[in-house]
């Protein structure tokens, strides 16, 4: 593989979206990320319900 070939991270190129400020906010803010954690468990558990 030459360089040419190679996309770079962070290039527009790469087509890859940057996080806003506001989803990094989120990413590191521990109460939506319990509320995060309880929401899908209890997605999981409604599934996990109705297969058996």
């Amino acid at each position: 593989m030459n360089k040419e070939s190679q996309i770079k991270p962070y290039e527009p190129s790469s087509g890859a979206a940057l996080p806003t400020r506001f989803t990094l906010y989120m990413r590191q803010n521990f109460i939506y990320q319990v509320f995060r954690f309880i929401m899908i468990n209890i997605k999981m558990t409604i599934i996990i319900w109705r297969s058996h």
